[in-house]
């Protein structure tokens, strides 16, 4: 399959071009969240002031210890490199907190200026991070690629009428499906955006 023309690449950062290890079943249990569901929007029904501000401490404290372990994905920075040698725009989405992911991304020297994270917008899958960056490029968004590990950044692809493409280094998934590009290495992605 032969990819259309990209002018624009957003990454999501954790497991995408950042590595990452937060237990998040540990969160939910100690949050009261259902299996594998949404932990930002659980947290959103939390009606006690006490518990919400229990839970969001406790999902800070994991955020920020997995903070400062990371470390980047191989292939990941080379790429970056050679977008910006191509002049090429790039930015991240993700649905981290802003002081987790700044911490990341200072530590690695990730050379990316443009960061949205869930407090300058709604969460992913919702398409508005993706589509605001759109709109500041003055780029098509069916000209954009995001980048990303997860259903909820296929999902936000989609719903921005952006170019899907997924990392997958563990099992298939389900959602795979959904992409339109899939890749296990950065070389692969690599050839797929630049050629």
């Amino acid at each position: 399959m032969k990819t259309p023309p990209l002018s624009g690449v957003i990454f999501d950062l954790d497991e995408t071009l950042l590595t990452a290890d937060i237990n998040f079943n540990a969160i939910r249990e100690k949050i009261g969240c259902e299996k594998g569901a949404d932990i930002l929007a659980h947290l959103e029904t939390i009606t006690d002031p006490q518990a919400r501000d229990d839970a969001q401490a406790f999902i800070r404290q994991e955020e920020l210890k997995d903070a400062y372990n990371a470390q980047w994905i191989p292939g990941a920075k080379a790429f970056v490199e050679k977008l910006h040698a191509q002049k090429i725009p790039v930015a991240i989405v993700t649905r981290n907190s802003e002081e987790a992911a700044q911490i990341k991304l200072t530590k690695n020297q990730v050379p990316i200026d443009t960061v949205v994270t869930r407090e300058h917008a709604p969460a992913k899958p919702d398409p508005s991070a993706l589509l605001q960056i759109a709109r500041e490029w003055a780029i098509s968004p069916q000209e954009i690629a995001y980048v990303g590990d997860f259903l909820y950044d296929v999902l936000a692809a989609n719903n921005a009428n952006m170019h899907a493409c997924l990392f997958l280094r563990r099992e298939k998934e389900e959602y795979a499906q959904l992409a339109d590009f899939i890749f296990e290495d950065y070389s692969e992605l690599e050839s797929y955006i630049l050629g």
